[in-house]
């Protein structure tokens, strides 16, 4: 592998570690929200924030391209800041993957709240625990299966795409060229033996990521599968 090749494993890390912080952050009132509100809207949020699993990767990387654009609000916006125009910047890859991987930060979070029930918030009700303590102390140590099985699939889902991160980022060394677009540019030139190390490299991560989902979360695991 030459300066290349690490220079976009270190951008993928660098991507997907700051996805997944800002997926937690986002992801877990979202998910709470979910598992909580009674609102005839549930179903429509619901469905809005896992159409990434279904939806092609370039559908949504088109359109968030046309929001983020020049003649897109959100860009006009950015503009406007002083931020100028997002897509083919690494900040744009970063919202573009926050906005593909959502889902798998979301669901297991929504499945863990789900699963705690309604007792041990009555519980902590009755010692007059406020809102604020009782979901650091309670729901956030019970929901912490959920936590870990979304923190590792939002980040492997990040390592791993490709077309959405190619419709946002381009294909700039260094600044958007993440592994999977390196990889599609070895196999591109007919570079085979680089594109067997990188790809290699990413079946062994995958592989890890499976083992340790599996191995350390398997309560987790066989909830959402059952």
């Amino acid at each position: 592998m030459d300066a290349s090749d690490f220079g976009a494993i270190w951008l993928t890390l660098k991507l997907a570690s700051l996805v997944t912080v800002i997926l937690l952050l986002v992801g877990t009132p979202i998910a709470w929200w979910l598992a909580r509100t009674r609102s005839r809207l549930k179903g429509v949020f619901g469905a809005i924030v896992a159409l990434p699993l279904v939806l092609p990767p370039t559908v949504l990387g088109f359109y968030l391209l046309l929001l983020l654009g020049p003649n897109g609000p959100a860009g006009k916006l950015t503009d406007a800041l002083g931020l100028g125009y997002l897509p083919f910047t690494f900040p744009g890859l970063v919202i573009a993957s926050v906005f593909y991987s959502i889902p798998f930060m979301v669901q297991p979070l929504r499945t863990a709240f789900e699963g705690i029930g309604d007792r041990p918030l009555e519980v902590a009700a009755t010692l007059r625990t406020g809102p604020w303590t009782t979901f650091w102390s309670v729901v956030v140590p019970l929901a912490k299966p959920g936590f870990l099985t979304g923190a590792i699939l939002a980040f492997a889902h990040t390592v791993g795409e490709f077309g959405v991160v190619l419709m946002i980022g381009g294909n700039i060394p260094d600044k958007t060229r993440v592994v999977s677009v390196q990889i599609y540019d070895h196999v591109d030139a007919l570079e085979y033996a680089q594109a067997h190390w990188l790809a290699g490299c990413m079946l062994l991560f995958s592989f890890l990521i499976l083992l340790t989902l599996y191995t350390f979360t398997p309560q987790t695991v066989k909830g959402r599968e059952a």
